[in-house]
């Protein structure tokens, strides 16, 4: 099992970047997928992005259109969403989650992930 701790969320305007922290404890970070997902205010929660377990693939949800990279430091047990170029769309609650299960692929269904952090809020103004 692993525990997982968002932080690095905040107030922004529109045109800056944030980087995102998922801290993981437990010694099996490394078999995991992981995965960013975001929800705004009265609407279902959606894909991100995600990366496999050695940090060589990775796959992102169609609205990020090459602003958002998500990386991991594994001896860090740490997953980072970079994200660029921030639009007040982007104003949500995101969450890191990890999936033991299906890795190598990557999937994009919340419902495949079983361990969830707690989430960051990203206000974005414009």
């Amino acid at each position: 099992q692993v525990e997982l701790v968002e932080s690095g969320g905040g107030l922004v305007q529109a045109g800056d970047s944030l980087r995102l922290s998922c801290a993981a404890s437990g010694r099996t970070f490394t078999r995991y997928v992981m995965g960013w997902f975001r929800q705004a205010p009265g609407k279902e929660r959606e894909f991100v992005a995600a990366i496999d377990m050695r940090g060589g693939s990775t796959t992102y949800g169609e609205f990020v259109k090459g602003r958002f990279t998500i990386s991991r430091e594994t001896a860090a047990n740490t997953v980072y969403l970079q994200m660029n170029s921030l639009k007040p769309e982007d104003t949500a609650v995101y969450y890191c989650a990890g999936d033991p299960n299906r890795g190598p692929s990557m999937s994009i269904r919340e419902y495949d992930y079983d361990y969830w952090g707690q989430g960051t809020q990203v206000t974005v103004s414009s």
